[in-house]
């Protein structure tokens, strides 16, 4: 960890995005834990309740990402994370209002507010990453902020579940907007003095008649197919929705604590592990090039797919934990290197709008993925279409009860392999891209940094 240490020493800029990044991502766990098992528990576990909730997460980056980019490259970024953050103080304190079933709907409305506000604190934070790293540093920094939500997660979901079981849900939401309130805080020390100077690249020279706009981003991609491939990384890597899963796990099967708030702690946990590890252990398998970070990515894609498959086959809270570690470390891989690729590839001018298009597509497969698993376990919870499945194992003496496999609801074991078969077409359209792009020779000189 010697690395990063010298890496904060010589990037104080960053350094204070990161502090930043450190304390809102712990409040965020905490009131991540605490509205999921009370929506389950005011909607009676419906499994459509909980997709509509992350909708109202998913949905608003998706709509309002493009336009927000278009803002990340017109303003000060800076100013744009500090009053994002601001706002959300007292957005997240609006929760306290959401205290019986009949104001559930308080809790979508302010999720999605919330979430609007993030789709302009996400691309934005991105962006101005650039500026105050250096280059040679760019992959060590976005392995330290991906490796940072993963910690944040792993402590922040236990602790928010420990502290909501023992203090109730209003003291974890109280820790949430005070964690928004220090890191505008730490934002606001940020100056012009801690932005770095790197060597200049040819793509940064401004074409005439640039306006800021859109469509002009639109038009820079269109010339740049291998940044759109690029792009559809984090997308391909979210197919499926593990938080759906997560909280019918919690409140469903391996109840722990109040409405299993601890289970659904431990199991965000788990995935905040993985993907804590996923970065650092590929990092020793590349060399800093855009080249065999996107080799390495292929990997990435693989373990996402195995850890769908042994979701599948869980049979306890530790099997279920491992699996959504090794799923988690595929996907912050994958985050992290297409990050950075975009980083050293992209214009600085078009970061903003770039970062926010990648962030939608993201967004939009999160979201189909969350209705349709919602979806799917109510209807294969209550029409039990895997009964045949169930009486042919009793038969071929293959397993007594399918509930050994999944106990109480063999829906979402379905759901889960099901999953892993889909995302076998990101990991295959990934592999033909790098084939195609090898035949070509579509690699620009200035990816091979």
């Amino acid at each position: 960890m010697s690395a990063y240490y010298q890496l904060l020493r010589k990037n104080p800029g960053f350094a204070r995005l990161w502090m930043a990044q450190v304390v809102s991502l712990t409040g965020d766990w905490f009131s991540t834990i605490v509205l999921s098992t009370l929506i389950a528990r005011y909607a009676d576990g419906s499994g459509l309740a909980i997709s509509l909730f992350l909708m109202a997460r998913f949905l608003p980056p998706l709509l309002f990402g493009p336009f927000a980019g278009v803002l990340v490259d017109r303003f000060d970024r800076r100013k744009i994370l500090i009053y994002s953050n601001v706002i959300r103080i007292v957005v997240v304190l609006g929760f306290l209002l959401a205290n019986s079933p009949d104001r559930l709907w308080i809790i979508y409305a302010l999720t999605i507010i919330q979430f609007t506000l993030s789709a302009l604190f996400e691309p934005g934070q991105s962006a101005i990453t650039p500026s105050l790293v250096y280059r040679e540093d760019l992959v060590r920094a976005n392995t330290l902020a991906s490796i940072t939500w993963s910690t944040m997660l792993a402590l922040g979901a236990l602790i928010g579940g420990l502290v909501a079981a023992l203090f109730g849900a209003a003291a974890a939401i109280v820790i949430d907007a005070l964690t928004f309130a220090v890191a505008a805080f730490i934002l606001s020390t940020l100056n012009d003095s801690h932005k770095v100077t790197n060597p200049p690249r040819p793509q940064d020279t401004a074409d005439e008649g640039e306006d800021g706009s859109f469509s002009e981003g639109l038009r820079y991609l269109r010339k740049n197919p291998a940044m759109v491939a690029v792009m559809l990384v984090k997308g391909g890597g979210s197919i499926g929705n593990v938080d759906l899963l997560m909280t019918v796990f919690a409140t469903q099967i391996f109840i722990l604590g109040t409405d299993g708030n601890l289970s659904l702690g431990i199991m965000y946990s788990a995935f905040g592990f993985g993907a804590f590890i996923g970065p650092l252990l590929l990092n020793r398998f590349h060399d800093g090039s855009v080249i065999q970070m996107r080799r390495i990515i292929t990997v990435g894609f693989i373990f996402g797919v195995l850890g769908w498959i042994v979701i599948g086959a869980a049979w306890s809270l530790v099997i279920v934990s491992f699996a959504l570690a090794l799923r988690a470390m595929g996907g912050s891989a994958n985050w992290t290197y297409s990050s950075v690729i975009l980083q050293k590839s992209v214009p600085d001018r078009y970061l903003g709008r770039v970062f926010s298009l990648d962030l939608a597509f993201f967004q939009l497969t999160t979201v189909v993925s969350t209705v349709f698993h919602g979806l799917a376990v109510d209807v294969m919870t209550a029409q039990k279409p895997y009964q045949a499945f169930e009486q042919l194992a009793v038969v071929g003496n293959v397993a007594t009860d399918l509930a050994l496999i999944v106990p109480g609801n063999p829906a979402v074991r379905l759901i889960a392999y099901g999953t892993a078969v889909v995302s076998l077409l990101p990991l295959i359209g990934w592999v033909w891209v790098l084939a195609t792009m090898q035949k070509r020779r579509d690699v620009r000189p200035v990816e091979a940094v």
